[in-house]
């Protein structure tokens, strides 16, 4: 939900099937005489997975897929183009190399460990539109709990402090909301990816050393507005930009209402033009040809000098896909790091 402040770029190899190694003539010959119906089988195979290497190899453009809650969104990010080289037929260190092609894919806005929704994921060409999507504005859905302070301001973390709740009233709530709506100040969390000597404050944090509190910075809140109140749960719906921290928002209205809260659960419901319902895959479809069908539908959601040029049609041989992270930051924030693989 903000951006980091360096830029890493860590990179790997991953090489296509031998089976997309053109046979000699000798070698087909002795096949076909040994087995006919073999040696048709195994061609439609190699066939069937060089068209899908090349189609993979072909995507290029923004879509989103659906976080759950658990994974982080580098490791979805993993997940997904393991997924995608394994339909391919690619991901084996026992096939040979011959054309190199780099497959790139990123995404461009993390979410919390604990936190669902949206994840707006580039991939070729469309790794470089990912910076638009640190910027943009993002909606998010926060349940917080009043009466209770954490120490990474969400339900994850070891309660610090305890305070009464039950004079809060609805209309409290939304006295006090117009304070955190519009061009405002923020103080980010101490658990957050910025960086202190080239390393995160959450790591510091979880070595037990002492970390200062980064200055409160400007940050914009479109809108803001209670959907409900249960003591001692209050749900919010949030559209802000970039660098904007759900958990710090969330812990200041706590105190704002002289008691504390922390962030029971999250939904990032859209980024962008992306909204949670109508564009993000959910796993069972992180398939080439569902992101293929995905990508000319939300084609149509980004302005036309951003979409990305389509490339040239690639041979059908085998190909060596490198993997790239790179992690673009931004000086508003931490977790909205961009990344590229």
């Amino acid at each position: 939900m903000a951006a980091a402040e360096a830029a890493a770029v860590v990179s790997s190899s991953l090489v296509a099937d031998a089976a997309l190694v053109p046979e000699t003539a000798e070698t087909a010959a002795a096949t076909a005489a040994t087995s006919p119906a073999t040696a048709r089988t195994g061609s439609e195979a190699m066939v069937s997975k060089a068209a899908l290497a090349n189609k993979l190899l072909s995507l290029s453009g923004v879509f989103a897929v659906h976080k759950p809650k658990g994974p982080t969104s580098a490791e979805l990010l993993n997940r997904l183009k393991e997924k995608l080289l394994a339909e391919a037929g690619m991901p084996s260190s026992e096939w040979t190399k011959r054309k190199k092609q780099t497959l790139k894919i990123g995404h461009g806005g993390t979410l919390d460990s604990a936190a669902r929704g949206v994840l707006v994921v580039g991939i070729g060409r469309g790794t470089k539109m990912l910076t638009s999507m640190l910027s943009g504005s993002k909606r998010y859905v926060a349940i917080g709990e009043l009466g209770k302070a954490t120490d990474t301001l969400d339900s994850t973390g070891k309660v610090t402090e305890e305070k009464p709740y039950d004079k809060i009233t609805q209309e409290d709530i939304e006295g006090i909301l117009q304070k955190f709506t519009g061009n405002i100040m923020q103080v980010p969390p101490l658990y957050s990816a910025l960086k202190k000597d080239g390393q995160r404050l959450s790591t510091l944090m979880k070595r037990g050393e002492a970390v200062e509190a980064k200055p409160a910075r400007p940050v914009t809140v479109y809108s803001l507005s209670l959907q409900r109140f249960q003591p001692p749960f209050f749900t919010l719906d949030v559209e802000c930009g970039g660098g904007f921290y759900i958990r710090s928002l969330v812990s200041d209205i706590g105190k704002e209402l002289s008691s504390c809260a922390n962030v029971l659960e999250l939904t990032r419901t859209k980024q962008g033009p992306f909204t949670l319902e109508e564009h993000a895959l959910p796993e069972d479809r992180w398939t080439i040809d569902d992101i293929a069908q995905s990508l000319a539908h939300c084609s149509s959601l980004l302005p036309a000098e951003s979409a990305p040029k389509k490339s040239k049609p690639e041979e059908p041989n085998e190909h060596i896909l490198s993997c790239e992270y790179i992690t673009l930051n931004e000086k508003k924030g931490d977790d909205d790091a961009i990344k590229t693989c």
